[in-house]
């Protein structure tokens, strides 16, 4: 059997089965170096959303209010959406802006609001109280409300065809900055903003601006705070929660020991070493086996499906030999534990690089399905607002 082309010990990496030329991301752009530690430290007001329970009551107490506020200031919160004192009409109206200037400090503000899909799908730029922007994309289907959280202002994974990974990190968003853009999308649907009538949130995406995993405490806190009970937290199902990762395969074993049964996604986009450490930068120190390993792992002790992201990219990762090496390595942990979204790619300015001719796309889909893989192209929704994978970049109209 020959060697499989642009695969260790074959032919050229420059070539394919059909004569075409390959492209490598080193052939298009120079690459960006991971950065882990982000450029700014400073942490927002203490918040609300922030604090458990226990600590809710005890700063409460210490503002001199009764135990049972926290209760109150919940149900506001995480019940009604409105941290608006206004709306606080069971608080004493003496302290009532005290109490809430003091636990809900602003931390996000609307400065853009971008719509598509008749209105459905609305991605929101938010300024923090740093200045440091974010944005957030709710899409509203037949069935189903699906929001797509940032967790980071910007990214530092480096990922060259990813237009937040092209931004490096600013900083970690807080549990509450993170929480507050859920609020703001449950608030919208409940009030009916989107079109379809008052609707409720039903499943949430941490795929949005930054790499999840990187900010692991904010996170995880995060996903507590949402599938606790109402009042106490928004009360949504673990299992409509994913939390997407390039591959931090120490979190990603953390996340599997959590208890938590979100589903976890892992962004791959190659099966070989060679081209992943150019297309998602953290395989150099994390291989594509390692990562399906803690996938694997995740499956194991959570007993949830993984999804593997997988963006098409014309002529650097689409080859049919690539979507059988996934097939093999993916059959080589088991059968039943994963799902592969392919995702055509999206477009992001200043990029040369577009998606799979729809004839390649379909040819790798059969490939991965003649494995017994279960496959699905994903939607790419919001792409003409920058909205969709990939495009998140925060930018701003000039004035």
């Amino acid at each position: 059997m020959p060697a499989r082309p642009d695969a260790p010990g074959g032919p050229s990496r420059t070539a394919t089965t059909l004569g075409v030329p390959a492209v490598r991301p080193s052939d298009q752009t120079a690459p960006l170096p991971l950065q882990l530690a982000p450029r700014r430290r400073g942490k927002p007001p203490r918040h609300f959303a922030d604090l458990g329970p226990e600590e809710r009551v005890a700063s409460l107490v210490a503002l001199g209010e009764k135990p049972f506020r926290a209760k109150q200031l919940a149900t506001h919160y995480f019940t009604h959406f409105t941290s608006d004192p206004a709306d606080m009409t069971d608080l004493p109206k003496s302290t009532r802006e005290t109490i809430a200037t003091t636990m809900f400090p602003p931390l996000i503000r609307e400065t853009r609001r971008m719509e598509a899909d008749g209105g459905t799908t609305v991605k929101t730029l938010w300024h923090l109280f740093d200045e440091a922007k974010v944005e957030s994309v709710l899409m509203r289907y037949p069935n189903r409300t699906t929001l797509c959280v940032s967790s980071q202002a910007g990214c530092g994974m480096a990922c060259p065809f990813c237009a937040t990974g092209q931004l490096g990190l600013t900083r970690n968003l807080s549990t509450a900055e993170i929480v507050e853009q859920v609020r703001a999308a449950a608030r919208s649907l409940a009030q009916g903003e989107i079109p379809g009538g008052a609707a409720r949130l039903n499943n949430l995406v941490f795929m949005g601006m930054g790499e999840p995993l990187a900010n692991y405490k904010a996170v995880i806190e995060t996903v507590r705070t949402l599938v606790a009970p109402q009042p106490e937290g928004l009360g949504m199902s673990a299992r409509n929660i994913t939390v997407s990762t390039v591959g931090l395969v120490p979190a990603m074993r953390k996340l599997a020991d959590e208890g938590i049964p979100v589903t976890l996604a892992l962004s791959l986009h190659a099966p070989d070493d060679d081209l992943r450490s150019e297309l998602v930068p953290i395989n150099t120190r994390w291989s594509v086996d390692e990562a399906l390993d803690a996938a694997r792992h995740y499956f194991e002790v959570t007993g949830r499906r993984v999804s593997i992201e997988y963006a098409l990219i014309k002529d650097m990762n689409d080859h049919g030999w690539r979507a059988d090496l996934l097939g093999e390595k993916l059959n080589a942990r088991g059968k039943g534990w994963v799902h592969v979204n392919p995702i055509p790619l999206n477009p992001t300015p200043g990029s040369i690089w577009t998606a799979s001719d729809r004839a390649v796309e379909d040819e790798f889909v059969a490939r991965l399905r003649g494995h017994g893989i279960p496959t699905t192209i994903r939607d790419t929704r919001g792409s003409d607002i920058d909205g969709a994978c990939g495009q998140l970049a925060a930018e701003e109209d000039d004035e």
